[in-house]
């Protein structure tokens, strides 16, 4: 499995490779972009499996980017990770058809929606 992890700040990436490193079983190959820019960019190049988004990044949102590789990949998974977890961002995830919305506060839920990723489909 291939993971992208989109995120501005750098601990905040190595916290989420630590959990990916630690929960998954299979062997995990794991792609850093420190912006929306670098991650669209990419994400033709390293064609992950999902990409663990967050919301707040510079220049390039990641609702922007996310639109932005949907766009240009219409199979890309997507599991938005913030710490505004509110019914705005989890609609508008669901509008962008992400399979998955987990709040910084609770990242543990992140293992979960990874281990289903090959039978996952968007937010109902």
């Amino acid at each position: 499995m291939k993971i992208m992890i989109v995120d501005d700040h750098a601990d905040m990436r190595r916290v989420l490779k630590s959990i990916l490193k630690g929960s998954i079983k299979e062997t995990c190959d794991i792609v850093e972009c420190d912006s929306g820019e670098d991650a669209l960019l990419g994400y033709g190049f390293h064609n992950p499996d999902c990409v663990l988004m967050d919301i707040e990044l510079k220049k390039m949102d990641g609702f922007e980017t996310s639109s932005k590789i949907s766009e240009r990949y219409p199979s890309a998974k997507i599991v938005f990770v913030s710490s505004h977890d509110t019914l705005k961002f989890r609609k508008y995830a669901e509008k962008l058809h992400a399979i998955g919305f987990v709040s910084k506060d609770n990242l543990s839920d992140i293992p979960p929606i990874l281990q289903t990723i090959n039978t996952k489909t968007p937010l109902q």
